[in-house]
C-alpha cells in the first residue's frame, strides 16, 4: 500500500526523499533515476515532473493531477516538457538528440515553473552523447531539472553520476504487484498472483502483460529458446547467436529475463526458500539446478549480466552472443 499520493505504485522511499527536499525547497538541477527495465523509472519521472509543474496551491498536495499542468504531463502534452527520442533503428542516443535537447532546455519555461528534459535510456548515449550534457550539468540553466533514466549508474560516464543525484528504484515487494493489479487494474486475484510472482517485482512489465497477453507468449518463447540452447552443441548454439544479433533492440528484454531465470537456478542450487519469479518453470528450473553447482549458476548468471551491460557499447553482437553461450553449462565434451 502506498504511503503517498504520486501516480505510481510503491517506491515509497524515493517519493518520501523528494518530498522531503521539495519541502526545504532543495531542487537539483540534474536527477539520475536507476533501476532494471519496467520498473517504473519513466512513470516516476513524469510523476516527479507533475509535482514540480502541479498549479495545486497547498504544496502537500501536489501532484494533484487535475490541474491543467498535471493532465497534460501525464498525457505526454506539456510544451514545458520535454522527452529525448532515441535512433529507431539502433536504439542509440545520438549526439545531436542531446544537444538539441540541450538547446531546448536552455529556453525559459513557455508556463511551467521548471522546463523539465527526461532522457530515455540515457545509457544508450555513447560517450560523446554523454559528454554533450556536460556542460548543462556544470552551468545549468536557472530553471531547467535534467532527469537522466538508465537500469544502473555504471552504465553513465563518472562525469555524469557525479553531477546527479541518484535515485534507485528497488523492486515492488509480490504483494505490492499483486494488490495493485487488483485494486488500480481490475485484474483476477489468481492472474494478479501469476503476474505479481512473473514480473520479478517491475510493475511496468506486470500492467503491459495484464493489458495485452501476448506479452506472456512472448516470455514462453524466450524463456523455451533458453532451455532449448542449453540441450545443444556449440555450432547449435552459435545458431542461435546469429538469429539473436539481428535484432538489438529486442536482445535487452530477453537477457534481462534470462536474468531472472539464471537468478532462479542459483537459488535453487543453493536450497533457499524463496520461490522462484518464474514460478511456472519450476519443473525445468529444478532439472538444471540438481545438475549444477552453485559456482556454475553464479557464473551464468554473471555472463548474462556482462553480456546485458555490453549492449551499450558498440560491440560485435554476434560474437557477444556466442561468448555468452560458450560460458552456459552443457558443452562439456562438445567439438
Amino acid at each position: 500500500m502506498n504511503t503517498h499520493h504520486w501516480p505510481v505504485y510503491g517506491h515509497d522511499w524515493a517519493v518520501d526523499h523528494l518530498r522531503r527536499a521539495l519541502a526545504n525547497g532543495r531542487v537539483r538541477h540534474a536527477y539520475l533515476i536507476v533501476g532494471t527495465e519496467s520498473i517504473g523509472k519513466e512513470t516516476f519521472a513524469r510523476a516527479f515532473a507533475m509535482t514540480l509543474n502541479c498549479t495545486e496551491a497547498d504544496e502537500t498536495a501536489r501532484p494533484c493531477g487535475r490541474c491543467s499542468a498535471c493532465k497534460r504531463i501525464a498525457s505526454g502534452s506539456h510544451p514545458d516538457i520535454l522527452y529525448s527520442e532515441n535512433d529507431p533503428a539502433t536504439g542509440v542516443l545520438k549526439t545531436e538528440e542531446v544537444r538539441a535537447m540541450m538547446g531546448r532546455i536552455a529556453l525559459k519555461p513557455y508556463e511551467a515553473r521548471y522546463r523539465i528534459a527526461i532522457f530515455r535510456d540515457f545509457d544508450h548515449a555513447r560517450g560523446n552523447a554523454q559528454d554533450a550534457l556536460l556542460k548543462t550539468l556544470e552551468e545549468p540553466p536557472p530553471q531547467a531539472v535534467l532527469l537522466l533514466l538508465a537500469p544502473a549508474p555504471e552504465t553513465l560516464l563518472p562525469t555524469i553520476t557525479s553531477r546527479s543525484q541518484v535515485i534507485a528504484l528497488r523492486p515492488l515487494a509480490t504483494e505490492a504487484v499483486r494488490e495493485a493489479l487488483i485494486q488500480h487494474k481490475g485484474a483476477a486475484p489468481d492472474q494478479a498472483d501469476l503476474l505479481a510472482r512473473l514480473c520479478g517485482g517491475r510493475m511496468g512489465w506486470a500492467i503491459r502483460a495484464l493489458q495485452d497477453p501476448a506479452i506472456l507468449d512472448q516470455r514462453a518463447q524466450a524463456l523455451d529458446l533458453l532451455e532449448d540452447a542449453l540441450h545443444r552443441n556449440r555450432a547449435g548454439r552459435f545458431e542461435i547467436a546469429d538469429g539473436l544479433s539481428r535484432d538489438k533492440l529486442a536482445l535487452t528484454p530477453l537477457l534481462e529475463l534470462w536474468q531472472t531465470y539464471w537468478r532462479d537456478v542459483l537459488l535453487l542450487a543453493q536450497g533457499a526458500a524463496a520461490p522462484p519469479a518464474n514460478l511456472d518453470r519450476l519443473d525445468a528450473l529444478k532439472r538444471l539446478a540438481n545438475s549444477m553447482t552453485p559456482d556454475e549458476a553464479l557464473s551464468s548468471l554473471k555472463a548474462t549480466r556482462r553480456t546485458l551491460d555490453d549492449l551499450t557499447k558498440n560491440l560485435n553482437l554476434r560474437l557477444a552472443l556466442e561468448v555468452l553461450f560458450l560460458d552456459y553449462p552443457g558443452l562439456s565434451g562438445d567439438v
